[in-house]
């Protein structure tokens, strides 16, 4: 496993952007396959955006293709979510996972994880 620390969350207007990063630390995990889920009061933890460490590849869920994007600073060890033209129904708390395996549509499957951070909240008002 590895340990995951999320920042970046806060109150942004509709419309605004704001970009949430994941500290990953720990084990090698150039194998691993990293996503960013939100959880929304009285709703499931919802798939957002998937990403492969070592390659790249990412997924993102309908609902944020266009206005969201996961991405990887091998540098400093980030796994960081770019979040522009929020809407209200993004107000969620956001949370980071990683689980070392492939790579395939399973990747939306929050079960399929086994090291998660605590989450960062985001708030978007009108």
């Amino acid at each position: 496993q590895v340990h995951l620390v999320e920042s970046g969350g806060g109150v942004v207007q509709t419309g605004g952007s704001l970009t949430l990063s994941c500290e990953v630390s720990g084990r090698s995990y150039s194998e691993y396959a990293m996503g960013w889920f939100r959880q929304r009061p009285g709703k499931e933890r919802e798939f957002v955006a998937a990403l492969k460490w070592n390659r790249g590849d990412t997924i993102h869920a309908e609902s944020v293709k266009g206005r969201f994007t996961i991405t990887r600073d091998h540098s400093k060890n980030t796994l960081d979510l770019h979040m522009m033209n929020l809407k209200r129904e993004d107000t969620a708390l956001y949370v980071c996972a990683a689980v070392a395996a492939g790579w395939g549509p399973w990747v939306e499957n929050a079960a399929r994880y086994d090291s998660w951070g605590q989450g960062t909240q985001v708030t978007v008002s009108s």
